[in-house]
């Protein structure tokens, strides 16, 4: 990743709109536009001194892309599919669970947040073309899936992406750790490396058929990463480390 040194970057909500920070142990500092400095080749610019302000989900995307059947033990192909960017919600976030859908599922999955259009991308590049990655709680209503195979009932609800709050620009692609809980109770803790399709080809997979650009979403799959929840619960997703925090209502 050409952002390497930056460490964790994210967003949060001001008067004039959302702003991005790093973290330090000074507090929040604002930041230029890190996609800008990406495709420049170089970190974002600090833009004073630390600032307050509520964390929001690190990037508005144009494309979320999931990828299915990535897990141990899955025998058909791995495909790619649409998740509506208007889903996305932050850390912290309330999400009221719908009664009409049956059995609701938290899956925790590590996502990836693309830093410049993707033409060119290989297996072997594929890192040259990331921001960084973060958490994400990819929920669902498994259910449906009988009447729905496109996952468009199944996992278009409102607030149904929380998403953030960071994003780490130095993890790297190839090992991220990845840790689901379910009321402070550890319930999955599994990685990159369980995937059976790695992150560099899923990203390979998704631009050989579709451009991605600067702030888009990928979302690599759930390697034993699944929970059920019910209203009343709160669900933990923790990839390398970045906590994402998920009330269900």
């Amino acid at each position: 990743m050409t952002a390497g040194g930056l460490m964790r970057l994210g967003r949060i909500d001001t008067a004039d709109g959302p702003r991005w920070v790093r973290e330090t142990a000074d507090g929040l500092i604002p930041l230029s536009d890190p996609f800008v400095a990406f495709a420049e080749g170089r970190l974002p610019s600090a833009e004073g001194d630390a600032v307050d302000g509520a964390m929001i989900a690190p990037v508005d995307p144009v494309v979320i892309v999931g990828i299915a059947q990535n897990g141990p033990e899955h025998v058909s192909p791995v495909q790619a599919w649409l998740k509506s960017p208007r889903t996305v919600t932050g850390s912290g976030a309330e999400v009221v669970m719908r009664r009409d859908a049956g059995a609701q599922v938290a899956e925790g999955e590590i996502a990836v947040v693309i830093g410049r259009p993707t033409p060119g991308l290989t297996v072997h590049n594929a890192h040259e073309y990331v921001l960084g990655v973060t958490a994400v709680n990819d929920l669902s209503s498994p259910d449906r899936a009988a009447f729905d195979p496109r996952n468009f009932e199944s996992k278009s609800g409102e607030g149904y992406t929380p998403l953030g709050p960071w994003i780490d620009t130095e993890v790297g692609i190839d090992d991220v750790s990845l840790e689901v809980e379910v009321d402070g109770r550890l319930v999955a803790e599994t990685g990159s490396r369980q995937l059976p399709m790695s992150i560099r080809e899923c990203l390979a997979y998704v631009a050989a058929w579709s451009p991605l650009g600067p702030g888009d979403v990928v979302m690599t799959g759930a390697p034993h990463s699944q929970a059920p929840v019910e209203p009343g619960q709160t669900v933990t997703v923790r990839v390398a480390g970045i906590e994402l925090v998920t009330a269900f209502v």
